[in-house]
């Protein structure tokens, strides 16, 4: 069977499952624009100040769109954060203090974190390095949550438990926003001033309910990802209880400014209409992953989360086995991306992480992974993870490449 056909039968058999996709798109771009609606979003609101970004309607605007979509109270969308790492740490520098506790649910943070947290490196001013206390709930055996142990784990100074939404560079099943709301209600039943915090990169619009609209106090994310439409150009978001949010916002700008604070810089346009594209474009994304998925599964790839298992964010993982094919993929990915097809990926050492990574996007915006990338760390057991693709067939293509180039290996 050449790539092409089995490309085409693996198509054939999702159908059923890029039409659900469609309908929770629908559901999704109804409650986008339900939020312009009910805020009365106008051109005007695409102008924008300059300086300290004081008395930006636009901005102001957005921030109250944001924070009813995601089913929060409050939120800050801003150019201002560098990458979804950056909001995070400005939420967990602006919640916790000296003495407090963090606590992961789901086993070890991603990469980019641990610095933050204080695992590696020293002297940069982490979580640790200010007496924040850290600790970590492993994964059980199959790589799920702890749930027996997990009714025990929060103690009188678990400020903040902190719920990674994606698989990140691990082998285990996302999160769905049920599951969240089971960790949250657990976590509140111990002590119920203990801020549950997700890092929802990767998983916003996948499922039609977000965290903070099923309990979780606070949550952050990248707009190069998910909530901007593949079209923003940079920044992130925090959205959660009120209180909260302005805390994280203060850590961004400065105590006494907090949220007032931050020029847009003329980019509001892209920003409210990244968001009104984003439903539509994460749910092509997915429909890559699947597609993906299906392919290697039927290769006898190990694959996660399987073809018909729910996603829960748009990361597809394939377990490959060997450092050749973990470059082959990726080089073919990049070949048939639309932004510097003639590069080549090899393995490199990038801030943050503690492997060094090849990866593929050749993206409009640098590290927009929503448009098209796959990458991974060169380590055991060589997993290549894909995520993003603005239509399916663009990812089709990419991966006819794919197993072209796995065909002389």
């Amino acid at each position: 069977m050449t790539p092409a056909e089995r490309i085409h039968r693996a198509i054939a058999a999702l159908t059923s499952q890029f039409l659900d996709i469609d309908r929770r798109t629908q559901h999704n771009l109804q409650k986008v624009l339900r939020a312009f609606q009910n805020h009365r979003v106008g051109v005007h609101h695409f102008s924008s100040v300059s300086g300290y970004g004081h008395g930006d309607l636009g901005r102001e605007t957005l921030d109250k769109v944001y924070a009813e979509v995601m089913g929060a109270e409050a939120a800050i969308v801003r150019i201002q954060f560098v990458s979804g790492t950056h909001a995070i740490a400005a939420a967990l520098y602006g919640v916790l203090r000296p003495g407090d506790e963090l606590l992961a649910v789901v086993g070890a943070p991603y990469d980019t974190l641990e610095e933050v947290i204080g695992l590696r490196e020293k002297g940069q001013g982490s979580l640790g390095e200010f007496g924040i206390g850290y600790r970590q709930l492993e994964l059980t055996a199959a790589g799920t949550v702890d749930w027996e142990n997990l009714q025990t784990a929060v103690k009188p100074e678990t400020r903040m438990v902190l719920i990674q939404r994606s698989c990140g560079y691990s082998w285990r099943k996302s999160l769905s926003t049920t599951e969240i709301k089971r960790i949250v209600e657990t976590v509140k039943a111990q002590n119920s001033n203990t801020v549950c915090f997700v890092d929802n990169c990767y998983g916003e619009f996948i499922e039609t309910l977000e965290p903070t609209a099923v309990g979780a106090d606070l949550m952050a994310g990248s707009l190069i990802k998910n909530p901007g439409g593949t079209i923003v150009t940079g920044g992130g978001y925090i959205a959660g209880k009120a209180p909260l949010v302005e805390q994280a916002a203060c850590r961004l700008t400065a105590p006494g400014i907090g949220s007032h604070g931050g020029a847009t810089y003329d980019q509001n346009r892209l920003l409210f209409q990244g968001l009104f594209l984003a439903p539509q474009m994460v749910a092509e994304a997915v429909k890559c992953t699947l597609l993906v998925s299906q392919v290697f599964r039927d290769l006898g790839y190990e694959v996660k989360p399987l073809p018909s298992e729910p996603r829960q964010d748009v990361i597809q993982a394939i377990k490959l086995g060997s450092p050749e094919k973990l470059l082959a993929f990726c080089r073919a990915w990049q070949k048939f991306s639309p932004v510097g097809s003639y590069l080549d990926p090899v393995p490199a050492p990038m801030p943050g992480y503690a492997s060094d990574l090849v990866m593929a996007g050749g993206t409009f915006i640098d590290g927009s992974t929503s448009e098209l990338s796959a990458d991974g760390p060169l380590r055991e057991p060589y997993i290549v993870f894909c995520q993003g693709g603005t239509h399916w067939t663009h990812g089709a293509i990419a991966l006819e490449a794919v197993l072209e180039a796995f065909a002389e290996l």
